[in-house]
């Protein structure tokens, strides 16, 4: 599909009341920059091309919110052409807020013709495979507004469980990082002044105390260099994970296998994946070409690995249960209840089902797991301080104790 390029634009003008103003826009030639600025009450003075303007940005957060408020507007009755330019109207918002951008060219595409969906997929980073499947879905069956609120909801949902397991994960490392944080802080600030103490005993001193001091004394003598050499090596870690696919699957592979979080990490990702199946099902998509927006559904290259495997298996005529447990990531839980829907024709709805079941079972481990983390956390940060303070008096209670 050709279009023409954005433009950032230069310009200087005035207001209804005389005052003076400069600022830069961005349009896609110099009678829409002059005319948005007429829309503003600003009447020109200079416009200046400035080359053209780079890609939109947004995240995920306003992306939902974009969906949710066009589902809205087109449940109000508004067409389609009509919504979009009037979401079109709001502001950049920093660099992660080009929504109104995007809406603007979405705009311009929908009035030249182009189907929604296929307006949409010009804009990868924004709206994945499966958002775009769903739109174009919608658009046959006459129900967008319906398939966006749906896809609001989902990635509503998605994000909340998200942020529950990044809080859940992010409490533990925290304050382990600060218990670590205060038991170098001991061991460099005030197992030395204890040393000189010991000192003067003339006395052996207790293995337990011996061990600090030496501890104590490397972590003295090579604290620093080792924790450069910690940073050099994970920031090399994540370049090399960010460079190679390979790399980033061996990593969800590992997390997978994670005594508490793994059976989390796969929860979560088997919510998704269902959810996502089940939806393209529900709205009437074929099985084989379901797949084709699933490659990236979870998150997880493990489980998007296995997708694609399963789409080439469905292909040489293999049922959907055989091949997921062929892949071996999904769980017996949940392909067994899909081998029986599978013989009674009823999977999407099974799938949606295991999509919410899976989505309880999520919200209750992160619980779970949050409070596990809290007792587990006073544990580790105790037996840090409490050895060192026993390591310390030790040898002053042995020496109580002879005199």
């Amino acid at each position: 599909m050709d279009r023409a390029p954005e433009l950032r634009f230069a310009w200087r003008g005035l207001t209804a009341d005389g005052r003076h103003k400069r600022g830069k826009l961005i349009a896609i030639d110099t009678l829409a920059a002059r005319a948005s600025l007429r829309r503003e009450g600003v009447i020109v003075t200079s416009l200046d091309t400035l080359g053209r303007a780079p890609p939109p940005k947004t995240n995920a957060a306003r992306v939902t919110l974009f969906t949710r408020q066009l589902a809205g507007l087109l449940r109000a009755g508004l067409p389609l052409a009509a919504a979009l330019e009037l979401l079109a109207g709001g502001t950049e918002g920093g660099p992660t807020g080009g929504m109104p951008r995007i809406a603007r060219t979405l705009g311009r595409d929908i009035t030249r013709g182009v189907p929604y969906s296929e307006a949409l997929a010009q804009h990868p980073a924004a709206f994945g495979a499966l958002y775009c499947q769903l739109v174009s879905v919608g658009e046959v069956a006459g129900a967008l507004p319906a398939v966006l609120a749906r896809l609001a909801d989902d990635r509503e949902r998605a994000a909340s469980q998200k942020a529950g397991l990044r809080a859940a994960l992010t409490y533990p490392v925290v304050v382990l990082l600060l218990s670590l944080a205060i038991t170098a802080g001991l061991l460099i600030g005030v197992v030395p002044t204890f040393k000189t103490i010991f000192d003067g005993f003339g006395a052996a001193l207790p293995a337990p105390t011996r061990f600090v001091l030496a501890l104590s004394d490397g972590a003295a003598r090579y604290g620093v260099p080792f924790v450069a050499a910690c940073a050099c090596l994970a920031t090399a870690a994540l370049g090399w994970m960010k460079r190679s696919p390979d790399a980033r699957a061996a990593a969800d592979r590992i997390a997978l296998r994670l005594p508490l979080a793994g059976t989390l990490l796969r929860s979560l990702a088997v919510a998704r994946w269902s959810r996502a199946l089940g939806t393209l099902l529900a709205a009437g998509t074929a099985l084989s070409d379901a797949f084709d927006s699933l490659t990236h559904a979870t998150g997880n290259r493990v489980f998007d690995r296995a997708t694609v495997d399963i789409a080439a298996r469905l292909r040489n005529g293999e049922r959907l249960a055989a091949a997921m447990r062929a892949a071996g990531c999904f769980p017996q839980d949940v392909v067994q209840p899909i081998a029986v829907a599978e013989e009674s024709g009823s999977l999407d709805a099974m799938l949606l089902d295991l999509a919410t079941l899976a989505d309880r079972s999520v919200d209750e481990r992160i619980g779970a797991f949050a409070s596990l983390c809290e007792p587990i956390v006073i544990a580790v940060l105790g037996a840090l301080v409490g050895g060192l303070v026993i390591a310390m008096y030790l040898p002053i209670i042995q020496l109580g104790n002879v005199v």
